[in-house]
């Protein structure tokens, strides 16, 4: 016989709450054997976390550093074009006023020789 006594109800809630008992003992046994590794663990995610915050702000003003010297870069390259329309714009001015000036200047010329030739007609006739 291996159970010689009689399973009764009250023994067996009895064996049960005993059961409960000795498992929450051994989980706090357990839990405080491993406090000194969790706590270590918990100091190395920490680490990990803080090392990774600092990484992430890292990137994170390299990036506005590349922004901020991709954005002076346009600036200068804009006023570098705007630079060189002005400067096309005024060299096509200056030259278009050069333009003129010589066909006023040509004019007069021939207005000139016009004037001597028939001046000098006017004289070979009078």
């Amino acid at each position: 016989m291996k159970n010689a006594r009689t399973n009764e109800v009250s023994d067996r809630r009895a064996a049960s709450a005993d059961a409960k008992t000795a498992l929450l003992n051994a989980y706090r046994a357990a839990r405080t054997a491993a406090e000194p590794g969790r706590t270590a663990r918990q100091a190395e995610r920490a680490a990990l976390a803080t090392a990774r915050e600092e990484r992430r702000v890292e990137r994170e003003r390299l990036k506005l550093e590349e922004q901020e010297r991709i954005e002076t870069e346009a600036t200068a390259r804009q006023a570098a074009v705007e630079a060189a329309a002005a400067a096309e714009t005024e060299a096509r001015a200056i030259a278009e006023n050069a333009r003129i000036a010589r066909v006023i200047e040509d004019e007069a010329v021939r207005k000139a020789n016009r004037d001597r030739r028939y001046a000098n007609r006017k004289a070979r006739q009078g």
